[in-house]
């Protein structure tokens, strides 16, 4: 009795079909339906965690375009020498650690070597007393200036957004090098050393412009993967994301949750690919213009 009533509470006595027509409805209507192991809309719980991934990812996102940058910079301008190929074997290595594994190294290093200062758990503090009303707790605080909050906050994303930033920081970093040394070859390259123009110039204003389209589209898609990436990452440090409660969700069968971030990362991923596309304009004069 009690299963046929289940079977009647979640429209499964229906054909597969009529099933389906019932989700698509649901769906537009935003309904994504009841989590079964938290007894909350999917919906509201989806949203309520989905700011703390997205910040955490742009904090990633920041992170590795700093140092891929740097990284792609230092290459060319030592390109032939011995400072692109150190450049070239610490992109390697970097890449070869997957960022679960450097989640996991952080957190053994800060165990080991005794770093209170570096939380590895959490998001925030216990004894802050700070909650946001939009989940993005590192702009929420520095608008409202607490920058007691900010700082916790800050210091709780580090060790993850580095984990996730390491792997994507070597990736840019070797594609944005190679677009560099084609922009370099390029005859605006040859007029800017004709005029006199110090390498560094040439390296890091004239031939970076050119070479930055290949290396937007690169983002674009990797920062999808960044989120995908989320999962194992927030689990390691308890961080309160859509990765975290992806993971509880896989474990407790929850279908209807899984269903929901399993959609919510499909329009993101559909969504920065249209900014992407959208960006290259900006970036490419004859795009504009074309």
């Amino acid at each position: 009795a009690d299963i046929a009533a289940l079977r009647r509470l979640y429209g499964l006595d229906e054909s597969i079909a009529l099933q389906f027509v019932y989700y698509l409805e649901d769906l537009a209507r935003g309904n994504f339906g009841t989590s079964i192991s938290m007894r909350q809309d999917v919906m509201e719980l989806v949203l309520g965690r989905l700011p703390v991934t997205v910040e955490l990812c742009l904090v990633a996102m920041l992170v590795a375009l700093a140092l891929g940058g740097a990284m792609a910079l230092a290459g060319a301008y030592w390109r032939g020498r011995a400072g692109e190929a150190a450049v070239d074997g610490a992109a390697g290595f970097v890449l070869a650690i997957p960022d679960f594994l450097w989640a996991l190294l952080f957190i053994l290093f800060v165990v080991v070597f005794a770093l209170d200062g570096l939380p590895i758990s959490g998001r925030i503090g216990h004894d802050v007393g700070f909650r946001g009303a939009t989940g993005f707790l590192l702009i929420e605080s520095l608008v409202r200036l607490r920058f007691d909050a900010f700082g916790s906050v800050l210091l709780h994303t580090v060790l993850p957004a580095i984990a996730l930033a390491l792997p994507l920081a070597a990736i840019i970093a070797r594609v944005l090098k190679t677009s560099i040394a084609e922009a370099m070859t390029q005859d605006y390259i040859l007029m800017a050393r004709v005029k006199g123009f110090s390498r560094a110039r040439i390296v890091c204003r004239e031939a970076l412009r050119n070479a930055l389209v290949p290396t937007v589209t690169l983002t674009g898609v990797q920062f999808t993967f960044l989120v995908g990436g989320t999962v194992l990452v927030e689990k390691i440090f308890s961080y309160p994301g859509i990765g975290n409660m992806a993971i509880d969700a896989v474990i407790n069968r929850d279908l209807p949750l899984i269903q929901g971030l399993v959609l919510t990362f499909a329009v993101l991923f559909i969504g920065v690919n249209l900014l992407v596309d959208m960006s290259y304009a900006l970036l490419n004069p004859r795009m504009r213009h074309g």
